[in-house]
């Protein structure tokens, strides 16, 4: 095709133009379903949360440039999604409702800064299931006749749903199916009487249908629910004509006195139409012939007396009364029919009377000892009651009025007359101490009567006495205290015991008796307990003192109570030491101790306060205000020391100790005190001689050491012994007979130095030697001033073949009088070296000899 010059400038200039354009930008169109595009045909559930990513504006731009995205609204709908202007995600703002807006409309645009491209879009709103049925036309209140027939429509329901699809069908069922008359039909809601079901004014006026309407469920919030909603049918009952009259308050009964007056009412009979919503109205009459002695009002229904009382023939009339509804006209009334009894009685016009001996008496009095045996009858009494009238004016009933429980009267109804009994019902609450004077009042009330006729006749009981009470002590127990230097005759404590009888029964005698009562007299009575004229009272022997006294009346009713005397100490003793002069050893650094005991038997009585009151030379000891521990005194810590405070150099210091209690007055005693000094440095130049040192002021300590250590060698030997025993016996050998050897004794051990003690007078050490006498129980050998020389006890004979004895040796410390020695030299002390030497030679030799028997 052949193309002319203004073509060609035309396809030129057409070229030119394309080279200069700039394309607009476009959206992706992505179809149904997608989530990202231009939101074509896109739907959102109604339940989607707000702040969820929902969808994604996808587009491009022909030249490639970036572009951005908008969302906007109509200015009068809400803003429901907003967007980012760079990724295009639209992100929901606002909650949806389908209900309200099932559609949102909405102008998308996308632009690359050059051009703009607005798209109108539409967003479709689904459902979720998220609105319940709601009933209408509430509330819901049917008037129903009670001659509905069963199966009957009484009433529809309605309830909607604006939910769509499954959540907004809707079906109704009863809450309480199995309780109700009714059934409800669940599509259409319709409430009718079930087949068999009856209403009935009379039993129920209204009816309460609780009714449940629900819809199909489905989603919501991804869960599947289901919504309901109730509501409450009040079902009124509208009565009908279909029940008879009848009468209220039945049975009738009668009753025409002798006084009556001719017309006069006697009783009126009312009846009531059983229909109760639509009452008719209702009339009375007689059925049978009542001799025109009674009529009846027709509209009342009042009986009436047509002729006087006494010109009646019987005594009991019986009428029928016959009661008709009044219907509307030509239509028959339902009736009922009720029997009336009329009674004609005597005139109630005598009161009960009580009678005594002598004719009408309103007042009996009767004297009676207190407790009568149960069921006792008081004779004393003379009681007649009477009542003149005649039949059920005559009945009346008899009581006590008073304190309840005590009497009981005989009979309790009574017919025209009786003789009346009184009996004892509670013998324990007729008391003379608690009341000397019983009053009661007799009353006869008639019972069948209107008048309630009524008497009394006060009854007086006056009570005597009888020992019937034990004499009481105001407490159980009593505590005295008096002191222990009370003189003879001294008052205690007085006790007092109460008898409630009267006259001699009341009389208490008061006696005393235990093995505490031996220094106490108790006066027979006043109950004053004081000290026997030659008691003499000591805490420190007897301290507390406890005996029995009695309360006793003249037949020997009694009761017990115990004393408790506690005597008080008094400081009548003064402290004691153990010997008012004593020898004590004490070794440096070490304290010495006396004593003294106060035999008072409580504190601070026999409390002791130790103090030096002299000392030659002074300012060397203290001693323990509270102990009696003797000490030096801080400055001095060597013999060297004690050598320069005195002159002569003598380590012997006698001091005078004195012992005083904390009693008020106080008491004081004082002791000689002899002490020896020594010091650690010569004690252990000798260990035999230090343990004589030591046990000088204790001989005991000395025997109990030795026993030790020959129990120790006892052990020893039985063991080893057993152990060859049992050896010998695993080896199954054939042992000798057994023989008894003797072995050398061993040459005698080395001599035991000891270093002299320096003293003024004697050696500490020459003041004891070692004496071996027979072993005693109280393991005391001592003797004062007499020197016996050792000697070494015999051997025992050698032990039988099944029997072991061990040998045992007792030995003494016995202080030798001081004597005048000359100056030791260092290795003096030969005697007590070899009396030393001389016993543990015998130990050995022996212990040594008893093993040769084994």
């Amino acid at each position: 095709m052949r193309h002319g010059p203004r073509a060609i400038l035309v396809l030129g200039l057409l070229r030119i133009y394309l080279a200069q354009a700039n394309f607009a930008p476009h959206f992706f169109d992505n179809g149904v379903g997608s989530t990202n595009g231009n939101m074509a045909l896109f739907s959102l559930s109604e339940d989607t949360p707000v702040g969820s990513h929902v969808y994604t504006l996808n587009g491009t731009d022909p030249e490639g440039d970036p572009v951005s995205y908008h969302i906007s609204f109509d200015p009068s709908a809400r803003s429901v999604f907003s967007v980012d202007p760079n990724s295009g995600n639209i992100t929901l703002v606002e909650e949806l409702d389908r209900e309200k807006e099932d559609e949102i409309e909405a102008i998308i645009s996308i632009s690359d800064g050059l051009n703009l491209v607005a798209e109108k879009v539409v967003i479709l709103v689904t459902d979720a299931n998220d609105e319940a049925p709601r009933f209408t036309q509430e509330p819901y209140i049917v008037l129903v006749p009670e001659s509905t027939p069963a199966g009957s429509s009484i009433f529809k329901v309605h309830a909607e749903d604006k939910d769509t699809g499954s959540g907004g069908s809707v079906t109704y069922f009863l809450q309480n199916l199995h309780s109700s008359k009714f059934t409800m039909d669940r599509h259409s809601g319709v409430l009718r009487l079930q087949a068999g079901a009856s209403l009935d004014y009379e039993k129920s006026r209204a009816h309460f249908i609780t009714v449940v309407a629900k819809d199909g469920g489905g989603r919501l919030r991804g869960a599947d629910v289901v919504f309901s909603a109730t509501t409450t049918v009040t079902i009124n009952v509208e009565d009908v004509q279909d029940t008879a009259p009848f009468f209220v308050g039945t049975p009738y009964y009668g009753y025409v006195y002798e006084d009556t007056l001719p017309g006069s009412e006697v009783l009126t009979v009312a009846a009531i139409d059983g229909d109760r919503g639509k009452p008719n109205h209702i009339l009375y009459r007689l059925l049978n012939e009542s001799d025109g002695v009674f009529e009846i009002n027709e509209t009342s229904g009042a009986i009436s007396v047509l002729q006087s009382p006494s010109q009646l023939r019987r005594e009991v009339y019986e009428l029928h009364v016959q009661v008709t509804e009044v219907n509307s006209p030509g239509s028959p009334g339902a009736q009922a029919m009720v029997p009336v009894t009329i009674r004609i009685v005597d005139l109630n016009n005598h009161p009960p009377t009580f009678y005594g001996e002598s004719g009408p008496q309103n007042k009996f009095e009767l004297s009676i000892y207190e407790h009568p045996p149960q069921g006792e009858i008081l004779r004393g009494l003379k009681i007649t009651v009477n009542d003149s009238d005649q039949g059920a004016n005559a009945k009346f009933n008899l009581r006590l009025v008073g304190p309840g429980g005590i009497f009981r009267v005989v009979p309790q109804t009574v017919l025209n007359e009786a003789q009346v009994t009184i009996i004892v019902e509670n013998s324990a609450a007729i008391d003379f101490e608690k009341s000397k004077l019983l009053t009661f009042k007799l009353l006869a009330v008639e019972v069948n009567t209107p008048e309630k006729f009524s008497s009394t006749a006060d009854i007086v009981i006056q009570l005597l006495d009888t020992n019937d009470n034990v004499p009481k002590f105001t407490s159980h127990y009593y505590i005295a205290r008096i002191p222990e230097n009370a003189p003879g005759g001294s008052n205690v404590v007085a006790v007092t015991a109460v008898d409630p009888d009267t006259g001699p029964w009341g009389k208490v005698q008061y006696s005393i008796y235990g093995t505490g009562s031996d220094l106490f007299l108790i006066h027979p009575s006043t109950g004053l307990i004081y000290t026997q004229p030659w008691a003499s009272l000591d805490a420190e022997g007897t301290s507390r003192y406890n005996f029995y006294v009695k309360a006793e009346d003249m037949d020997g009713r009694y009761s017990l109570a115990e004393v408790f005397v506690t005597l008080l100490d008094v400081n009548d003793h003064y402290p004691q030491f153990v010997q008012s002069i004593q020898e004590k050893t004490m070794v440096l650094g070490t304290p010495v101790k006396i004593e003294a005991t106060d035999q008072d038997a409580e504190e601070p009585n026999n409390l002791v306060d130790y103090s030096i009151t002299r000392a030659e030379p002074v300012n060397v000891f203290d001693i323990d205000a509270h102990t009696g521990e003797i000490w030096l005194k801080n400055s001095i810590r060597s013999l060297e020391a004690l050598h320069n405070i005195t002159p002569s150099g003598d380590y012997s210091w006698s001091l005078q100790v004195q012992a005083k209690d904390r009693g008020s007055p106080s008491f004081s005693t004082t002791a000689l005190l002899k002490i020896d000094i020594t010091d650690t440095e010569t004690l252990s130049r000798g260990s035999m001689a230090a343990f004589l040192i030591q046990t000088k002021d204790n001989p005991m300590k000395a025997v109990g050491v030795l026993a030790g250590v020959m129990a120790i060698v006892v052990a020893i030997t039985v063991l080893v012994s057993t152990a060859t025993f049992w050896r010998n016996k695993k080896s199954n050998k054939v042992l000798p007979v057994r023989r008894v050897l003797r072995r050398r004794p061993s040459p005698a051990p080395r001599t035991v130095r000891i270093e002299w003690l320096k003293f003024r007078r004697a050696k500490a050490a020459s003041k004891f030697i070692l004496t071996e006498d027979p072993p005693n129980e109280d393991c005391n050998n001592s003797r004062a001033g007499v020197t016996v020389p050792p000697r070494a006890p015999a051997l025992p004979p050698p032990p039988k073949m099944a029997q072991r004895t061990v040998p045992t040796v007792s030995g003494s410390l016995t202080p030798q009088p001081p004597q005048p020695l000359p100056k030791p030299k260092p290795s003096g002390g030969t005697t007590q070296s070899s009396l030393v030497s001389e016993l543990k030679q015998k130990f050995e030799k022996k212990s040594l000899d008893n093993k040769a028997y084994f």
